[in-house]
């Protein structure tokens, strides 16, 4: 089923629609981050349990990005978005209402599916956004994913403070996700309203098929996430057991590396329309590896504090790149193709710090850094996958 916009529908306005479902998924998926501990001992579950349960809902993401990415080809970006945009608002509430193992380990499947499904779609939406714009934008819809996050930061921790219930702050938090979807919602591009600029990297030349290429891509999104996903779970350790830093000195490392990696995603676009997906990926990854090398060497707390600095801004821009060059592949199967890729970076997302925590068993930890500074190097050579290239054969999906 193809799909278009009606013809008085500004990209502008399309653009700040998919800026409000990329923060709103930031902030619900936040907003339940902060209050695992709660849930946690609500549920008198253990670390093991939990730990368990979470994998639960990564697999669950995964397979929900599998399922919405040719949900969105079939049907349209301007329904499914805003629909799992909804069916998330409304599965945030059942967390704060789990009483046991089970009934949590339910909640996080149902949970996982839908902000899978809600993840592929907002980025093929991203895609089409884009397609209309002369210059890349596709890095600052990410940025505001990750300002959602930090907003859930803020609120939650002042919501906690007061003793309201987690049901109810998961459950208002979810109403809001159903209204602001079903408002936002109106204001998406559909699949077909925009055509790709001549600059989109798009199908390979003879030999290099987009079924090839998707599979390189989403290796490159694997390599690239699971670098991120060990910052997100190592660096405050890394300055307090390496390091012997406090607790409180040992979250910069986190905030450090957070803070940096919003403000390179706001200055991505810029750099990518000046110097193509290419140089940001290939420069990119090779200064997020000096700024892990320099953050695993450091003796000196400050140094450190700059290292996981680096090593943010430099993972900032090259996923969105990935991720755009998927969706033009072939604009007919763009969710598909998006789905691929996406889902293989979020494997390297949940991988990432497992991997990081078995090293450590035979390792020191600032040793076991070894693995996704090696990966980024890996994305530093493999960077050339994202050259434009002619459109000269129809994509193959399969």
């Amino acid at each position: 089923m193809t799909e278009s916009s009606p013809p008085t529908r500004l990209p502008r306005a399309a653009r700040v629609a998919t800026w409000s479902f990329f923060a709103l998924n930031g902030f619900a998926v936040g907003m339940w981050v902060v209050h695992i501990p709660v849930v946690e001992r609500a549920t008198g579950i253990s670390h093991t349990t939990l730990g368990a349960l979470l994998l639960v809902l990564g697999g669950a993401a995964f397979v929900g990005m599998q399922v919405s990415g040719p949900l969105a080809d079939r049907f349209g970006h301007r329904r499914v978005v805003p629909a799992a945009g909804v069916l998330l608002g409304l599965a945030l509430f059942l967390p704060g209402l789990a009483a046991s193992w089970w009934s949590l380990g339910l909640s996080l499947l149902v949970f996982g599916f839908f902000n899978g499904s809600l993840d592929v779609a907002m980025n093929a939406q991203a895609v089409v956004v884009e397609r209309a714009y002369p210059r890349p934008i596709m890095a600052a819809f990410h940025a505001m994913w990750s300002i959602g996050g930090a907003l859930a930061a803020v609120v939650g921790a002042a919501v906690l403070g007061t003793g309201v219930s987690t049901a109810v702050t998961l459950g208002a938090t979810g109403g809001l996700c159903v209204i602001a979807s079903l408002a936002a919602g109106r204001f998406l591009l559909g699949s077909g309203r925009a055509e790709p600029v001549e600059t989109t990297p798009v199908t390979p030349s003879r030999g290099r098929t987009p079924a090839r290429v998707v599979w390189l891509l989403g290796a490159l999104a694997f390599a690239l996430m699971l670098a991120e996903g060990v910052a997100n779970d190592w660096a405050a350790l890394h300055l307090q057991d390496v390091l012997g830093t406090s607790a409180s000195t040992a979250a910069l490392a986190y905030g450090s590396f957070a803070v940096a990696m919003t403000v390179g995603r706001f200055a991505t676009d810029r750099v990518a329309a000046l110097a193509g997906p290419v140089a940001v990926v290939r420069y990119g990854s090779a200064l997020a590896a000096v700024g892990l090398a320099t953050a695993s060497l450091s003796r000196w707390v400050p140094l450190a504090l700059v290292g996981w600095a680096i090593f943010g801004l430099g993972l900032a821009g090259g996923v969105p790149q990935l991720f755009t060059a998927a969706g033009n592949l072939d604009t007919r199967a763009s969710g598909a193709l998006m789905a691929r890729v996406v889902g293989l970076g979020y494997v390297g997302l949940l991988a990432g710090p497992a991997l990081i925590g078995g090293l450590t068993r035979w390792m020191p930890l600032n040793v076991a850094f070894a693995v996704p500074f090696a990966l980024c190097v890996a994305a530093l050579v493999a960077a050339p996958v994202l050259a434009p290239r002619q459109v000269r054969e129809p994509a193959e999906v399969g």
